[in-house]
């Protein structure tokens, strides 16, 4: 059994090649070849939460992200978010990986938006709008890096000294990183915007946002909890990672929807689609999209395959 550590994942699972079993695994999840459930969140006092997201692969494994959602960390030195993936193989069902959950989430998350936003975006995106400067933060502008030529990068956060770090991060690649003392600030001229905070009202509003803009919405995952305000979510053409998860978990969609804005035909499709070229994406230059991404157990385990044979094939030389 492998044990792949945060240090083993961020060593091996890089911001290129995780970006190509995105790619794969997005396909796979339309063409049936993999399976997997909504997350399963367990309460625990103090508004804690033990979530559960298992997936299985034709290819041989199946698996199951577990971690712990503390919201009590807060000033204690550990982190609100802790957990595992465990990989299995399908013909003796023996354990084969453990592998650093938050990394691997880290990373695939931002490889997820780069995908879509290659799909929904306009081919000629240059600046980008990163609201949320934190790790994900941190992960959405290597991975938007790696798949847009991008000249601007505008950073916001609650915390104007992470905005500012997120900024330097950027002007250390060479582009121009400029932070925001608010959100209107940050997305009036930007093409793509990544939203991944924990906020669970909207911090985005429609009347910021210009014509042909893409928008990555990956931060709330619950149906009660939003980032964009409902005029952004009703004008937007709505795409998700997965369409059961939509239409569950996502307050970005079913807020509006319940408001009466639009009935549930307005959740376009899944990026996977698009990939395989059966649904059509982005329609015209103006038109804004969004990505809602939820994160999918499948993306974990595809994460975790990928080491596993990986550290396999390197152990065979």
């Amino acid at each position: 059994m492998y044990i792949f550590d945060q240090k083993y994942v961020e060593e091996h699972l890089t911001t290129d090649v995780c970006l190509k079993v995105m790619e794969e695994v997005l396909k796979e999840e339309r063409q049936g070849t993999v399976t997997q459930y909504l997350r399963t969140a367990i309460p625990l006092p103090n508004t804690n939460i033990l979530g559960i997201m298992p997936g299985y692969a034709d290819k041989g494994y199946f698996g199951a992200k577990i971690l712990s959602v503390y919201h009590t960390n807060g000033g204690s030195g550990y982190p609100s978010h802790q957990g595992e993936i465990l990989l299995f193989g399908k013909e003796h069902g023996e354990v084969l990986a453990i592998v650093d959950a938050m990394s691997v989430t880290k990373i695939r998350t931002g490889a997820v938006s780069a995908v879509a936003s290659v799909q929904l975006a306009r081919k000629d995106a240059e600046k980008l709008a990163i609201l949320g400067c934190g790790a994900q933060g941190r992960s959405h502008l290597e991975a938007m890096s790696e798949a847009f030529a991008l000249k601007t990068v505008y950073t916001w956060d609650v915390c104007p000294e992470a905005a500012e770090s997120l900024a330097e991060a950027v002007r250390k690649k060479g582009m121009e990183g400029i932070s925001c003392d608010t959100v209107e600030e940050a997305v009036r001229e930007a093409d793509i915007i990544c939203t991944v905070t924990p906020s669970k009202t909207p911090i985005l509003k429609g009347a910021w946002v210009k014509p042909g803009t893409h928008i990555n919405a990956v931060g709330a995952c619950a149906p009660a909890d939003r980032e964009l305000d409902s005029d952004l979510s009703a004008q937007g053409h709505f795409f998700g990672d997965n369409i059961d998860s939509v239409l569950h978990e996502s307050g970005d969609f079913l807020i509006p929807q319940k408001e009466g804005r639009y009935g549930e035909e307005h959740l376009a499709g899944v990026i996977g689609d698009v990939l395989l070229g059966r649904q059509k994406g982005r329609s015209d230059e103006n038109e804004i999209t969004i990505f809602e991404a939820l994160g999918m157990a499948v993306e974990d385990i595809a994460c975790a395959i990928f080491l596993y044979e990986q550290a396999k094939e390197a152990e065979a030389k």
